[in-house]
């Protein structure tokens, strides 16, 4: 039989290093989102900060591979808009939000139509419809005039990109 772990309560508290490197083994994180979280568990503001410093120095934190992370993550079912309003929320630095976002394909109207088809797949029937489709779309940082454009020559379910010829 294997050995169990000890109860919690007797297991030593981790160490702030070590608190920093477990949540980035589980996925990257910003800078300022990773100081938020260690500095909850109760850390010192100045330690937090040498141990970031630190990390960064290793490779091991960074918020242009965050930015990246994210943009990949994303693309495809929210707008630019969305994607960038994200990295602020998480502290990115508009430089590397900017350099991330422009590294990507990201292209609004190929993704909003993309995500419409996989979604709904087809035009709405009545006005309830159109509106849950719309408050939907909206939710993943899509412009209201490009949802109405979209929504008023809706592209076939066998279209592989945007509508130009007049289906619908």
């Amino acid at each position: 039989m294997s050995n169990p772990r000890p109860p919690r309560a007797a297991r030593p508290p981790k160490t702030l290093k070590a608190r920093a490197i477990g949540l980035l083994a589980r996925r990257e994180h910003s800078r300022a989102e990773l100081r938020e979280r260690l500095l909850a568990t109760g850390a010192d503001r100045e330690a937090t900060e040498a141990l970031l410093d630190e990390l960064a120095a290793l490779g091991f934190l960074s918020d242009a591979r965050f930015a990246h992370a994210v943009v990949r993550q994303k693309q495809g079912a929210y707008a630019q808009r969305a994607i960038a309003d994200t990295l602020k929320q998480k502290g990115v630095t508009a430089d590397a939000a900017r350099a991330a976002l422009a590294d990507s394909p990201i292209d609004d109207a190929t993704a909003l139509a993309a995500l419409w088809r996989r979604r709904f797949g087809r035009a709405p029937a009545d006005d309830r419809e159109k509106a849950r489709q719309v408050r939907f779309l909206q939710s993943r940082g899509f412009a209201l005039s490009a949802i109405f454009r979209l929504l008023r020559d809706p592209p076939s379910a066998d279209e592989a990109g945007g509508s130009d010829d007049g289906a619908g």
